[in-house]
């Protein structure tokens, strides 16, 4: 286990990024808030999932002191354009359309915040896709019900299993957490006591 110099709260409920923190083998809580996810119109696409971390940062209220808070945004990037999460059925089928023997970028943003300091970094993988056919993405939409992923894809699932060409990147930050990324910003801003 890796003991860091304050007790850490993941501000998310995402199962996946639950998941990769505990992986990287660190003590947390979970901690839900009522997140609003709104950022200016003409901010940067590669801006967009920091912006949101920090958002998501900055509306956390009473934060205990002495405690480290995580929290962080993943985008989709394809063709210009930032991916949210689905609304719909179809609007899913379209986003996955948009990969079809193209690139994109999956960026994440991360604000890690305690007492009066922040520390924000973001990362970007590129993810590269063979032909996709409207029956194959029609298959995993019906299927995987991907809503609460952005982009509308988990590369863990059978979409990334079967169709995914290439990626230039961290993998795990396609999930939704750059974790080697965060490991280094932790020992970086000296937060990390021992390993275990």
């Amino acid at each position: 286990m890796i003991k860091l110099k304050l007790p850490l709260i993941l501000a998310s409920g995402s199962p996946r990024r639950k998941q990769l923190l505990a992986s990287l083998g660190i003590e947390f809580e979970v901690n839900q808030y009522p997140f609003i996810e709104t950022y200016p119109k003409g901010l940067s696409p590669k801006k967009v999932p920091l912006f949101l971390a920090d958002q998501k940062s900055d509306q956390i209220e009473a934060p205990k002191p002495n405690t480290i808070y995580l929290t962080s945004d993943t985008v989709v990037v394809s063709e210009g354009k930032v991916l949210g999460k689905p609304t719909t059925q179809q609007e899913a089928i379209e986003m996955i359309q948009s990969y079809s023997e193209k690139s994109h970028d999956v960026i994440s943003g991360v604000c890690l915040r305690w007492n009066d300091q922040k520390h924000l970094f973001s990362e970007t993988t590129s993810v590269s896709f063979f032909p996709l056919s409207l029956i194959e993405i029609e298959h995993y939409v019906n299927n995987a019900k991907p809503f609460d992923k952005a982009g509308a894809y988990g590369i863990q699932e059978w979409m990334g299993l079967s169709s995914v060409k290439s990626i230039d990147g961290n993998f795990e930050n396609v999930m939704g957490l750059p974790c080697a990324r965060l490991y280094q910003e932790l020992k970086k801003i000296d937060l990390i006591e021992t390993l275990l």
